[in-house]
């Protein structure tokens, strides 16, 4: 799967999914953006990828803020002359129930996992458009077909998946491919901040009774953004173990 000399950003990419995704990248050759809001989390995914012999930079950015967001994507183009791959991995969750649910619980989680995907986007895609080059992964969750307790966060994410099937449609003649991962249990820092018996039931229901690493999704992005992927636009693909098969579980 080649992405050697790509520029690629990864939102979110201070730890889990992102950190997995920026680093594998990186292995691959391609010259990586880490973005996140915490600098001590961007300066230790860089130091491990430039460590290891790849190219990468960080830029701490709030990517729910518009000007944020274009002054990311300059600094990007400023350095590296362009933008290749864009993954739009940042989120959050703040579950409960419906009537527990704040309006401060709907707005961030839909800030950060929904506008700050349309935000990037349209950053990327004005320098892509450029160039009649770019691909962009969206990484949704197996939770946008439904869960208790995470109307907000089901919602940003089947969002996430309708704003990729219509951008692959209106991006397909500019060159640009539009996918999206939605990940099963994956093992990340969020899992493990999971109560250990809710942890214990989910297990229980997973189809293969384990779950993922962030290499798998990693693997996934990776193909979504390589030269062999070309013809593939606007598709969803679950790493979940098959736990999207059953909508309830």
């Amino acid at each position: 799967m080649n992405i050697k000399g790509r520029v690629a950003l990864i939102t979110g990419s201070g730890s889990g999914i992102g950190k997995g995704t920026a680093k594998a990248m990186a292995e691959r050759g391609a010259k990586v953006v880490v973005n996140d809001i915490v600098q001590d989390k961007i300066d230790e995914v860089v130091g491990e990828i430039n460590v290891a012999g790849g190219e990468a930079m960080g830029i701490k950015s709030d990517i729910t803020n518009k000007a944020d967001v274009e002054n990311m994507f300059k600094k990007v183009v400023d350095a590296y002359g362009r933008i290749d791959i864009l993954v739009n991995n940042a989120g959050i969750a703040r579950d409960k129930g419906l009537l527990k649910l704040t309006e401060e619980d709907w707005d961030i989680v839909l800030d950060v996992n929904l506008k700050a995907v349309f935000l990037c986007t349209q950053q990327a895609v004005t320098y892509m458009r450029e160039q009649n080059y770019g691909r962009i992964i969206n990484i949704a969750s197996r939770a946008w077909l439904g869960w208790p307790t995470q109307a907000n966060y089901a919602a940003s994410k089947g969002g996430m998946v309708s704003f990729t099937r219509t951008l692959a449609l209106e991006l397909a003649k500019r060159g640009i491919t539009v996918n999206c991962v939605p990940p099963g249990l994956i093992n990340t820092p969020l899992w493990m901040s999971v109560p250990e018996k809710i942890r214990e039931n989910l297990l229980k229901i997973q189809p293969t009774g384990t779950i993922g690493d962030v290499y798998d999704i990693a693997r996934t992005v990776i193909f979504f953004a390589s030269d062999e992927a070309s013809y593939i636009t606007g598709q969803v693909l679950y790493v979940c173990g098959g736990k999207s098969i059953y909508a309830a579980m």
